[in-house]
């Protein structure tokens, strides 16, 4: 039997190795799948393309230090005079059959995701605690999880008693062709404009001596070439884009518009 839903129109994705061919197999053997890597690579759009081509639900939380367990699992709530129970994402996905997306899953508390433990194994279930049911995970089911190794420090580190209950896949920024091609497809930029955009982030990425907490990401350049489309100066798009979104620092803006300058100045 096909456990998938009809086909979904499949967001844009420009594949950079086995990936896809990875992830489906993850799904077809009902294992759960870690994927880390810098901010705005695709790791999120990769999920989103996946689970539409899969034919499945997507399920997405993006974790914060507030988020509890019961804002994955649920909770009673009050409406009309009594109290009734209102499930959270996870256990959605659970009795529906999906992909549950925990996006930076490091940033939610340690006590919260522990909850993630038995879907995470092989026994596949999710105990409710307030409402006394266990949830078996349907074959349609899968938990996916992301997060950025570049923030983790002590206190925001990944146990390993989570980490190893996952398959990993490692995303990193896309070659140049493969970043050109995806500002084409994604904003409708011209070719020109999508080349001197990425040896932009190239050389920004590169910079050693300017201290940046992150560098220049792929949806930064995406929102930049939307700008650039929309008829904005490529320098001014670039400014608010890209330089403005990395620092606050006057004197390292400074030097980050020095290489936008270089490739797109007056």
């Amino acid at each position: 039997m096909d456990m998938r839903a009809p086909a979904l129109r499949l967001p844009y994705y420009e594949a950079a190795g086995n990936e896809i061919a990875l992830f489906e197999r993850a799904w077809k053997n009902q294992l759960p799948v870690l994927i880390k890597g810098p901010t705005g690579v695709g790791k999120t759009r990769f999920v989103a393309h996946m689970a539409a081509k899969l034919g499945l639900p997507l399920f997405t939380v993006a974790c914060h230090d507030d988020l509890t367990a019961a804002d994955l699992v649920g909770r009673h709530l009050i409406g009309e005079g009594e109290t009734y129970w209102s499930d959270g994402p996870l256990t959605r996905a659970v009795r529906q059959g999906g992909i549950c997306y925990l996006d930076e899953v490091v940033e939610a508390r340690k006590d919260t995701t522990v909850v993630i433990h038995p879907l995470a194994d092989h026994r596949r279930f999710l105990p409710i605690d307030r409402t006394g049911e266990t949830l078996s995970a349907p074959p349609a089911f899968m938990l996916v999880i992301s997060y950025n190794p570049g923030y983790q420090n002590f206190l925001k580190g990944m146990k390993p008693s989570t980490r190893q209950r996952f398959i990993s896949l490692r995303f990193d920024f896309p070659t140049a062709e493969r970043e050109e091609a995806i500002l084409v497809s994604e904003t409708g930029c011209e070719a020109s404009v999508a080349k001197r955009l990425v040896a932009i982030g190239g050389a920004l990425r590169a910079l050693k001596d300017v201290d940046l907490e992150e560098v220049a990401s792929t949806r930064l350049l995406v929102y930049a070439a939307l700008l650039i489309r929309d008829g904005l100066d490529p320098v001014e798009a670039c400014r608010a884009a890209l330089v403005e979104s990395l620092t606050d620092d006057t004197e390292v803006g400074a030097a980050l518009l020095e290489v936008v300058l270089a490739t797109f100045g007056r």
